[in-house]
């Protein structure tokens, strides 16, 4: 199953697009969600727990038990990697269900055939909870030179760099690690993702940007 999140869903519908044709590549029927659900990312930002608690029962009522499902926002994944664990404990088990598009695919030892370089900037959630190694190994192997630099945090950190009154913070933070390293990446590809990250890297280095599923998509 692929969890069709806001981001990709409404904001960048490509890479929810890519993602189904990897996953087919990788053997897989791929299907969506019975009906939309959220996992309820938003409502954390803001302490408002029992809204976000209502939003995860709901994703565990639609989404069957058992089948893989391949989240591609890592924001989102983080939810599931680790609130999921702490507001519903007798659910803890379900955790292990979602996964992330590398993990998944690194599962079934999935081979894609790419070339030239990407930099990959990892997300924050997913440095912290279920690292960047299946990502840089797919990427690796599908025969791409890969550039791992320590990017930090891209500052933007969910919505906190849409704000006004963070603008600067962010861009401050951006400009810490981020934005020299792709300055020194060239003209290389720039992989990204969570959606927030991709929008600081468009917006501040003007640099396109591709979710890992992007990149590994057969043309």
């Amino acid at each position: 199953m692929l969890f069709d999140d806001t981001f990709n869903n409404h904001f960048r519908p490509g890479t929810a697009a890519a993602a189904q044709k990897v996953l087919e590549a990788a053997g897989c029927a791929v299907e969506l969600p019975a009906s939309r659900v959220c996992c309820g990312r938003p409502y954390y930002d803001y302490g408002m727990l029992d809204k976000a608690k209502r939003a995860l029962e709901r994703v565990l009522e639609v989404v069957p038990a058992g089948a893989p499902v391949v989240v591609l926002e890592p924001g989102c994944l983080s939810v599931f990697k680790d609130e999921l664990r702490q507001l519903l404990p007798g659910q803890a088990t379900r955790s292990a269900q979602f996964v992330s598009l590398g993990e998944f695919l690194r599962q079934r030892n999935f081979r894609a055939k790419a070339s030239g370089s990407v930099l990959m900037h990892g997300h924050c959630h997913q440095k912290a909870l279920w690292g960047t190694a299946a990502d840089v190994d797919l990427l690796r192997e599908s025969g791409m030179k890969v550039i791992t630099p320590d990017t930090g945090c891209c500052g933007m950190s969910g919505s906190f760099g849409y704000k006004p009154e963070h603008a600067e913070a962010s861009r401050r933070i951006a400009r810490l690690a981020l934005l020299p390293a792709l300055e020194a990446a060239g003209d290389a590809l720039v992989m990204a993702n969570g959606f927030s990250c991709r929008e600081q890297i468009e917006t501040l280095a003007g640099r396109p940007t591709l979710h890992l599923a992007e990149v590994l998509a057969p043309l």
